[in-house]
């Protein structure tokens, strides 16, 4: 057996699922005259690959067990990675049987890959278990902490700047610092693969389960998708992280042309995807203007769509982020072109609005695949999650659409059955609008949105005042309660065909009593939906 230090040998010892470069780096280290050890099907890779390997077994004694799920779980393996470079590790190293490794080259089983693999198969919890890995991460574990004398490398994307600079070395070894570097990444790769696995289980559990629990502790998982330019102001530094197992969603979509992501492009982006999933059975488009709709409309085409949206408030729109319910044509391109926007989402752009936005180079546009139904948002994570000094608040998503059921109309006077739809559209739209809320809508298009408002009666000012002569015979959505009569007098004074609103206020009798001496058919949901 060779001895630890093995008369100036060095070793690497590999054991990988993904195979991409093992080879080449194998290959290059022992023509530098290294010895490479590996785990039987990581060695049978690189002996097709014409690299000599010697095997685990070696110092082992056996072979993988128990179907795969024993490979380097073994003393003498983890001594090797452990041992200081002092005389007495390497002197009880050598008394063991063992030989000191100087490279751990380790990746994990694809867990990851299987949680995010998409589509509608439900995940099989018997292969969700054979995918975590035990001696991989382990083994990065060791290497990591050894790592004044070990070098531990998981990612194949870092084979090529190791060799090159373990060409330059004087010593025939990695620098300290990168040994440290190296070992801060596989710290940081063994802690997210099992967070990973830890909400992936929970996400199992919570979904058996009639209520998901909010967790005791809160397993998050997002790795970076890239720096964006700022955060919400210049002076602020951001990123955008993305989630494993989102459905189409903004950070997991294609971003086919324009400058670089921005924080609020993204959180404006996401905002509009959330809404435009709530009109998705129709064309629709809908327009975000710092996070709160400020346009929104459905029609036969997606052209006609969003030439209403546009038309709800041409000039809130003006810089805003735009989403479609449906892939975007010639014909949308050609109108969006002749306005300033932001960034555009979409389920996809045919060829030729493509070669159209294409003169509009800065333009952002994000695909992100068929957008379906309403309810759940898209991308949307378990739990939504906000920090705050100190903490983060944490709760599931507002995935609740309208409960027919519960709709009651409380005045004497019925809603007109025309108005009926425009009252459900007016109630999806200000669900994602800044509380307090007002929509008012008519035929499938908001006329005035009031947002972000201290208090009710100003949102419904603003609204109204939006809408113009256009309110007359529109309906009017309130995204939380009346606490008093006020809003209902205004919708009646501009002539308000028909109000939704949650109801539950101790003084639900006043509005009541308002609409019905106005003769203005008022509609309960017994849901509220703020938005802070």
């Amino acid at each position: 057996m060779t001895s630890p230090t093995g008369n100036g040998v060095r070793r690497a010892l590999m054991s990988v699922s993904d195979t991409q470069g093992l080879v080449e780096l194998a290959g290059t280290l022992s023509q530098m005259g290294w010895e490479i050890w590996a785990t039987d099907g990581t060695a049978a890779h690189l002996e097709s690959g014409g690299v000599a390997v010697r095997r685990l077994a070696e110092l082992t004694g056996h072979g993988t067990l128990l179907g795969g799920r024993v490979k380097s779980l073994h003393p003498a393996v983890f001594a090797g990675v452990l041992a200081r470079a002092d005389e007495a590790d390497l002197t009880e190293l050598e008394r063991l049987g063992g030989v000191a490794f100087d490279w751990v080259v380790v990746n994990f089983y694809p867990f990851g890959a299987y949680v995010a693999r998409g589509g509608d198969r439900p995940w099989d919890v018997r292969e969700l278990v054979e995918l975590i890995d035990i001696g991989g991460p382990a083994l990065v574990r060791a290497a990591a902490k050894n790592h004044e004398r070990v070098a531990v490398v998981t990612e194949p994307s870092q084979y090529a700047t190791l060799l090159d600079e373990l060409r330059r070395s004087p010593s025939g070894s990695l620098s300290p610092a990168t040994r440290r570097r190296l070992a801060v990444a596989a710290f940081r790769l063994t802690a997210a693969y099992d967070a990973l696995v830890a909400a992936t289980l929970e996400r199992v559990e919570a979904g058996e389960q009639a209520e998901p629990r909010l967790p005791e502790v809160l397993h998050l998982v997002a790795e970076r998708w890239r720096l964006a330019r700022y955060g919400e102001n210049p002076h602020q530094s951001g990123a955008i992280y993305r989630i494993p197992w989102s459905g189409p969603s903004v950070p997991w979509g294609n971003v086919l042309q324009g400058k670089e992501l921005s924080y609020n492009n993204v959180a404006d982006a996401s905002a509009a995807l959330a809404l435009i999933a709530e009109l998705a059975d129709r064309p629709a488009a809908c327009a975000i203007k710092h996070g709160s709709p400020c346009g929104a409309a459905v029609a036969d085409t997606v052209a006609r769509a969003y030439e209403r949206c546009y038309e709800a408030d041409p000039v809130s729109i003006f810089g805003g982020v735009v989403a479609l319910s449906r892939p975007v044509d010639a014909a949308t391109a050609q109108l969006m072109e002749r306005t300033f926007l932001e960034v555009v989402v979409a389920p996809s752009f045919e060829p030729d609005a493509l070669a159209i936005l294409a003169k509009k180079p800065r333009l952002r546009l994000i695909e992100v695949g068929p957008i379906e139904g309403r309810g759940r948002a898209p991308g949307w994570p378990t739990w939504e999650v906000r920090s705050v000094p100190g903490g983060l608040l944490v709760q599931t998503p507002d995935e609740l659409d309208l409960v027919e059921e519960q709709l009651r109309t409380v005045t004497q006077t019925p809603v007109p059955d025309a108005l009926w739809p425009d009252l459900r559209f007016a109630w999806r739209v200000v669900k994602h609008a800044r509380s307090n809320a007002i929509v008012v809508a008519k035929e499938g298009q908001t006329l005035g949105i009031g947002a972000g408002q201290v208090n009710r009666i100003d949102a419904a000012r603003q609204a109204i005042q939006r809408a113009g002569a256009r309110a007359a015979g529109a309906v009017l959505a309130s995204d939380g309660f009346f606490p008093f009569s006020d809003v209902v007098e205004l919708a009646a004074e501009h002539g308000i065909g028909a109000i939704i609103q949650p109801g539950g206020s101790m003084r639900d009798h006043e509005s009541v009593t308002a609409a019905d001496r106005a003769g203005l058919p008022m509609v309960f949901t017994g849901v509220r939906h703020f938005r802070h």
